[in-house]
Order: structure tokens, then C-alpha cells, then sequence
């Protein structure tokens, strides 16, 4: 099992669409348990919340944001966490909008601490 989640940054390696989470957003994670939350901000997400569990290597969870224009949005998603070679964590995910239609994968990476 890769390591856990508990107190490290994530961000996207790439910009999805636009309103939508970026390399500009951080996603601060918590964990214990078996279970995970984040909060996260940055980009066009003025601030967004996920929570779900944790089994394994497998994450799954619901997420809720509000964007800087005052829209709000919600999802699901699961992804699977890895260890990288250099030690940083990424997950890989794959998510489906609840709120509207849509649907994509993605993956978010441990952000060193200089970039945070």
C-alpha cells in the first residue's frame, strides 16, 4: 500500500476544463482510518471540500466547490494512490460531475513543499 495521504498537498498535473480544478489549485488531505478528507482552493475553485474512504490504495469520495464566479458544483470520484519513485504521492482519477453532466480522469501529484 502506498503511503498515506495525512497532511500532504496535491495538485493536478494538468488544467482540466475551464472552471474546473487546475495546476493552480492545492488540495491540503487528512487521513486516518480509513478515511480521507481535503479542502482545496486555487485557480478558478474559490474553495472546495472532499470526503470519502480509503481502502487499500483505493480512494473514493464525493466533492463539493465553489467557483469564483459564485457557481457551486458537486462529484464523485475513485483513484488510486502510488508512490512515485522520488517518494511523492499521486493519485490517479477518475471523476463524474453529480451536479451537471460530465466526466474525465485525471491525476493530482504531492506537491513539494517550495511549491506549495
Amino acid at each position: 500500500m502506498a503511503a498515506s495521504l495525512d497532511g500532504r498537498v496535491l495538485a493536478p498535473e494538468a488544467d482540466q476544463a475551464p472552471g474546473q480544478v487546475g495546476t493552480a489549485t492545492r488540495f491540503h488531505y487528512r487521513e486516518a482510518g480509513g478515511r480521507i478528507h481535503a479542502d482545496y482552493a486555487g485557480g478558478p475553485v474559490e474553495r472546495g471540500a472532499l470526503m470519502g474512504t480509503r481502502d487499500g490504495d483505493r480512494v473514493d469520495f464525493r466533492y463539493v466547490q465553489r467557483l469564483t464566479d459564485g457557481t457551486t458544483a458537486s462529484g464523485h470520484c475513485v483513484g488510486e494512490v502510488r508512490e512515485l519513485p522520488d517518494g511523492r504521492i499521486a493519485v490517479d482519477e477518475s471523476w463524474e460531475w453529480e451536479s451537471r453532466p460530465g466526466r474525465g480522469t485525471s491525476r493530482v501529484v504531492e506537491v513539494p513543499p517550495d511549491a506549495r
